[in-house]
């Protein structure tokens, strides 16, 4: 009999944290079935979804207020609460009372669902997201393609949104965010092709493990530092971050897709915007930076404890800790995402179609083609 590989052995001997599993074998404690138990899951995950990402942007709102307030010597919001904690629930709640208006010769029907487009994509991609050997909602074996996957909707409801407003700036600002989106899907999905070849798998589970079997010397950003260069930039311009929002460039477009809209609506496009940031940043910290992984080992910390590896002790704190070490890796990316908004120039548009057809993707396919020679070449590094 041969022996297990090495992920394998570790992921019997440490499971990690399983919310699932605990919160059945809970229900069933009290004489509940195991159908009801799994019933009464079933809400738990989006609800934990939809909480994660609002408090996701309602943190990453005030880190752009107060980092863009210390950028240009500001003080920046302090009132709404300490330190000004509360001022995008206030943001979030001047958004609710005001009022929805629909222009006239609007497309009263498209202009409604552009903005869900927008957004529940972007929510649905937080379903692939692990903070965690078990701490995530969907396992699918194909996860970072079906991210891929549901982000290509988002331009349609932008596309969708310019087009319904009957307003040539609103239209430009939708046929501008297609083409960006277009223009840096393929370096980005050439990118995570690279890492999906080296770790053998579309899941995000098994690439995050794939990274921690040697500590910080085998995260993908030493193997793929060109790819983890390609795929940041390509992340950003599909957020339409600075230098990439030509989408509503408000110098020339008054605000693009956005112009005619107000109250909620607008909100869901503030909200898919910040959402997707936050989101594209953890996907960084998995694919790159060995998500979850953090440089102390396990058994340091049972030891530490006197518990053995499998305790409920040792799987909360490893747990917490890998949940910690995920969201710490992807708020160091939007705090960079957040400076370089207010230190750099915005491009043109045919610098920004230029940059995504012009080098990004041609760079890309090298860094495949490079990947895939040292795959053959060195099998031991790179995942052969």
């Amino acid at each position: 009999m041969q022996p297990l590989p090495l992920s394998i052995s570790l992921a019997l001997v440490n499971p990690g944290l399983d919310l699932e599993s605990g919160f059945n074998e809970a229900l069933k404690n009290l004489g509940l079935s195991a159908e009801i138990a799994h019933i009464l899951w079933l809400p738990f995950p989006m609800l934990l979804v939809l909480v994660a990402a609002i408090i996701g942007v309602l943190v990453t709102v005030w880190l752009e207020r107060k980092i863009s307030a210390a950028a240009q010597q500001r003080i920046g919001p302090e009132y709404a609460g300490a330190l000004g904690i509360l001022q995008p629930m206030a943001d979030g709640l001047k958004l609710l009372v005001k009022e929805d208006i629909i222009p006239a010769r609007a497309d009263g029907l498209l202009f409604t669902l552009g903005p869900v487009l927008v957004l529940v994509p972007v929510i649905l991609s937080w379903l692939i997201v692990p903070f965690g050997q078990n701490l995530l909602i969907s396992n699918v074996g194909i996860g970072i393609f079906l991210w891929i996957a549901l982000s290509s909707i988002q331009p349609i409801g932008l596309l969708m949104s310019g087009y319904a407003s009957n307003n040539k700036y609103s239209l430009l600002g939708g046929l501008r965010a297609a083409a960006q989106s277009i223009s840096y899907e393929i370096p980005l999905a050439l990118a995570v092709l690279a890492v999906v070849m080296m770790s053998n798998s579309l899941s995000t589970v098994d690439i995050v493990e794939q990274q921690n079997t040697a500590g910080l010397l085998s995260w993908n950003i030493w193997r793929q530092p060109v790819g983890f260069v390609i795929f940041w930039i390509c992340a950003l311009a599909e957020c339409e971050r600075l230098p990439f929002d030509l989408p509503e460039a408000e110098e020339e477009l008054v605000a693009g897709y956005q112009t005619e809209y107000a109250g909620m609506k607008f909100a869901l496009f503030y909200l898919g915007s910040y959402i997707n940031l936050v989101l594209s940043a953890l996907l960084v910290s998995v694919l790159y930076l060995g998500g979850w992984g953090f440089p102390i080992p396990v058994e340091f910390i049972a030891n530490l404890f006197g518990q053995s590896i499998n305790s409920p002790l040792i799987q909360i704190i490893t747990g917490s800790l890998g949940i910690i070490m995920t969201v710490f890796k992807a708020y160091l990316l939007v705090f960079i995402a957040i400076l370089l908004r207010w230190t750099t120039p915005r491009v043109r548009i045919d610098q920004l179609l230029d940059l995504g057809w012009k080098f990004l993707l041609p760079i890309s396919l090298v860094n495949l083609l490079f990947t895939a020679a040292l795959k053959l070449a060195f099998p031991i590094a790179f995942g052969g």
